[in-house]
């Protein structure tokens, strides 16, 4: 996989798709979707420069989780990268 890969033409549905995603995760995280879009994109390119992913499968979310000094709930990103390869 290149960087290329990334932006290869999609369905409109799977636009679609992505986009109600990257609202609903946006919402949560109270930032706005072009910065979700920017972490999506540098986190990508951050580990295909060690690995090779599969773009199609990734799935990056941000949700709630319960801190660890138990101090109430706080925002956590969850990805979901699958690896085909890692570069050596």
């Amino acid at each position: 996989m290149s960087v290329f890969d990334i932006f290869k033409k999609k369905s409109s549905g799977s636009v679609a798709k992505d986009r109600l995603k990257l609202l609903l995760v946006s919402d949560r995280a109270n930032c706005s979707p072009e910065t979700m879009e920017m972490i999506k994109n540098d986190i990508i390119k951050v580990i295909a420069k060690y690995m090779e992913i599969d773009c199609e499968g990734l799935d990056i979310q941000i949700t709630t989780t319960e801190s660890e000094d138990g101090n109430g709930i706080v925002p956590a990103l969850v990805a979901n990268i699958p690896i085909k390869e890692v570069k050596h």
